[in-house]
């Protein structure tokens, strides 16, 4: 006698949008009895044109995965608001990558493409499991010494994405920085010595209430947004809709908006082409410059991210020159998480960041 088992989709609803999780059901002996699972769930990846509201946060994921040279994206804000679900609709939105781009590279040839990578980083992975180690296994049965490839060598070529990375060890943090930054990871331990490409968009979310980064590490990411819960009544009613539409059936409310998905990655596939070939003048140079000197922002990153993001919002935007439009919208973004504290001002950052600016416009 069978029993059959239908693999059930669990849902975890999100007050923005939701993700699918598929579930693996693994044949398992009741009594005696033989278990035949008939179906298997599929994942259906949440549109991430039909995510409601938080336009800041999916412009700043846009502008990332433009120019990867950026540096990340940082998402602080509510609990339940999106983050984990618009970066995972952002990587599935993408079209499949040449498979020697993706990945780990040993340099064996590697043919036809892949799915761009999308890799969850948990709290409690090692240095080890991150950057990769001695492959035990192998180094005991055969003998040999081999790499074995960690969490950096799967992102190659994708995103790698960090909940929660206020929680995570800053050392582990200090790491992921430098490689995101280098596009490579330098592994000499046990005798190896191995050196790979590693080049990904680093997004990392948390909550302020459970601790904040370290300013230098925050330096350190090329863009900073702020979620929050929406409290517009409408906002609300559509989200709840969404959700609903795409828990009782989520391939129908995918397709719904594959119209809408192919109009954004046709404007992300073009401004990448483009990005190359947009102009920085020396006005929008001297502008930001300005502006990060009027904000008190130290060092260079906040000047150089500035123009980049603006750079790459114009490609985006489809023009070839970068105007005063762009770095004004980009601005907050780049310099918010770069500013000094100051006891005197209880403005927030984006509001002192906005002040500047229409003093620099007047």
């Amino acid at each position: 006698m069978f029993v059959h088992l239908v693999a059930i989709d669990l849902v975890a609803i999100d007050l923005v949008a939701i993700d699918l999780v598929a579930i693996d059901l693994v044949a398992i002996d009741l009594v005696g009895c033989p278990v035949r699972v008939t179906q298997r769930a599929v994942r259906t990846p949440f549109p991430f044109s039909a995510i409601v509201g938080q336009d800041e946060m999916k412009l700043a994921l846009l502008i990332a995965a433009v120019d990867a040279r950026i540096g990340g994206v940082m998402v602080f804000g509510d609990r339940g608001t999106g983050k984990s679900t618009a970066v995972r609709a952002l990587a599935a939105l993408l079209p499949d990558i040449p498979a020697e781009q993706a990945g780990y590279q040993d340099g064996t040839p590697r043919k036809g493409k892949v799915p761009v990578p999308f890799v969850d980083l948990p709290l409690g992975a090692t240095e080890d499991r991150v950057l990769g180690a001695l492959d035990l296994e192998r180094a005991l049965g055969a003998g040999e010494k081999a790499f074995e490839p960690g969490l950096l060598a799967r992102a190659n070529g994708g995103f790698l994405y960090i909940d929660e990375i206020n929680l995570l060890e800053d050392h582990i943090v200090d790491l992921l920085l430098d490689v995101a930054a280098s596009g490579e990871n330098v592994v000499e331990r046990e005798g190896l010595s191995v050196r790979h490409p590693a080049r990904f968009v680093l997004v990392g979310s948390g909550n302020p209430e459970e601790g904040e980064l370290r300013p230098q590490l925050l330096d350190r990411f090329g863009l900073s947004v702020d979620v929050r819960t929406p409290q517009d009544v409408a906002q609300r009613v559509e989200i709840l809709k969404r959700c609903d539409a795409y828990e009782r059936d989520g391939a129908a409310f995918a397709a719904k908006w594959r119209a809408a998905e192919r109009k954004t990655l046709k404007r992300l596939a073009r401004a990448r082409s483009a990005i190359d070939t947009v102009v920085v003048p020396d006005s929008a140079l001297r502008y930001a410059t300005r502006l990060c000197m009027a904000v008190g922002a130290d060092g260079l990153r906040g000047e150089l991210t500035l123009m980049r993001a603006a750079r790459a919002l114009a490609a985006l935007d489809g023009m070839e020159t970068v105007a005063e439009a762009q770095l004004s919208r980009v601005a907050p973004m780049a310099l918010r998480h770069r500013l000094r504290r100051n006891p005197l001002d209880e403005t927030g950052s984006t509001a002192r960041i906005e002040r500047a600016m229409d003093e620099l416009a007047a």
